[in-house]
């Protein structure tokens, strides 16, 4: 299976944002990635219609207000303009961002092949769109190919339909509860799947009847158990939250 460099056709669309030089960030710029045993690259966007364009189509109010877009260097204005700028790309140039996305995973690969190791991508880190679709069809590869296992794919999504379809594949995903989904989030967790859930206090050790796996040891869910619920206390915005988003 072929590595080469990929080359994108000029974008008919005016330009409306400035060329971007890395889509990734690496995982050691974020307060939870930076805690993973691997090395981590992650995509953030501007999620939610900050840019204009909506990356999170199952967002509720809850997850909108709480959301962890600005923590830690998201607090940056210079960060969020960067975030808005990589989505404005995806909006207006859906070809020429899939190809550059592409390039940066086969140069990643090459490195995790190279030194014989895994290297864990997160492609929404703040954002839940169905990039390795998109990646299929703007660039011709499916990076859940076996070709490329020493990539590890993971993420949070409350897209119940990205739980099924990327069930039992190198793309671990882990549902994400918000305040309006609570029935969705049993079911996922019935089907063998794992749950995100917020909590405003302590951890319990169960919730309705799941085990609870404390998610802030680590961001890195691809080796969590099965059938568990991931546990993340409140931070940021979301310790005022009042919508149910988060459990008290």
């Amino acid at each position: 299976m072929s590595t080469t460099t990929l080359q994108q056709t000029e974008t008919l669309t005016a330009p409306t944002y400035k060329a971007v030089k890395n889509l990734f960030s690496k995982g050691d710029t974020n307060a939870k990635t930076i805690k993973n045993d691997l090395e981590t690259f992650i995509l953030y966007m501007a999620p939610s219609d900050l840019s204009g364009f909506n990356v999170c189509p199952f967002a509720s109010k809850g997850c909108i207000k709480a959301c962890l877009n600005t923590a830690g260097m998201g607090i940056f204005s210079n960060v969020q303009l960067s975030r808005i700028n990589k989505t404005r790309f995806w909006g207006y140039n859906r070809e020429g961002f899939y190809i550059q996305l592409a390039n940066e995973l086969l140069k990643i690969h090459g490195k995790a092949v190279k030194k014989d190791t895994k290297i864990a991508i997160r492609l929404n880190g703040t954002s839940d769109i169905n990039h390795l679709d998109l990646l299929i069809r703007y660039s011709g590869i499916d990076f859940l190919d076996p070709f490329y296992n020493n990539l590890l794919f993971y993420d949070y999504t409350p897209n119940p339909n990205y739980i099924n379809k990327y069930k039992n594949t190198n793309y671990k995903l882990t549902f994400s509860r918000k305040e309006d989904n609570e029935t969705k989030c049993i079911e996922v967790l019935n089907n063998g799947g794992n749950v995100a859930v917020v909590f405003a206090n302590e951890l319990p050790k169960f919730w309705n009847g799941f085990e609870v796996i404390n998610g802030d040891d680590t961001d890195l869910r691809y080796f969590d158990p099965s059938n568990v619920v991931v546990g993340l206390k409140a931070k940021g915005k979301a310790k005022k939250d009042l919508s149910g988003f988060v459990v008290a």
